[in-house]
């Protein structure tokens, strides 16, 4: 039982569960908290107090979360595909079936591809062989905005 009195072994201990949770999950949550717990067991190994060990810890653990985590997140999202639909989004459509969000019919073609479309003005009615912008996705519908509603006059 000596084992629990000793801080080192208690830091290696939670440092251990932390990357072990870290690599079952995948998700950059707990790989922080980790690194606190490192510099916590060399605080102990030097004889430093419980509480300074466990303000260290935070500290560290603060500090790489807040400024290291943004890094991180953008470096592993870098190489994330878009999926097909999002893809869509900012890109020109033409109507193939008049739009209108009170009757609730709607249809587009992009890329060869029909789509159900609504506008993203209630009270718009866009008639087919319009071209339309893709503004968004709401569940499988597009929802689009006329193109000459953004032409500067």
């Amino acid at each position: 039982m000596d084992w629990i009195t000793n801080p080192v072994i208690v830091w290696l201990a939670v440092l251990i569960i932390l990357v072990v949770i870290e690599i079952f999950t995948l998700g950059l949550t707990t790989i922080w908290f980790a690194g606190g717990a490192l510099v916590a067991i060399l605080v102990a190994a030097l004889g430093g107090p419980v509480w300074l060990q466990i303000l260290i810890a935070i500290i560290v653990s603060a500090v790489l979360l807040f400024f290291t985590r943004p890094v991180a997140m953008k470096y592993f999202n870098r190489d994330r595909e878009r999926t097909n639909a999002e893809s869509l989004v900012g890109r020109q459509a033409i109507v193939t079936g008049e739009i209108d969000n009170l009757q609730g019919i709607g249809q587009v073609t992009v890329n060869g591809m029909e789509w159900t479309a609504r506008s993203i003005m209630d009270g718009q009615k866009i008639e087919p062989g319009e071209v339309v912008i893709i503004r968004g996705i709401n569940g499988v519908k597009l929802l689009v905005e006329c193109e000459k509603n953004n032409i500067m006059e």
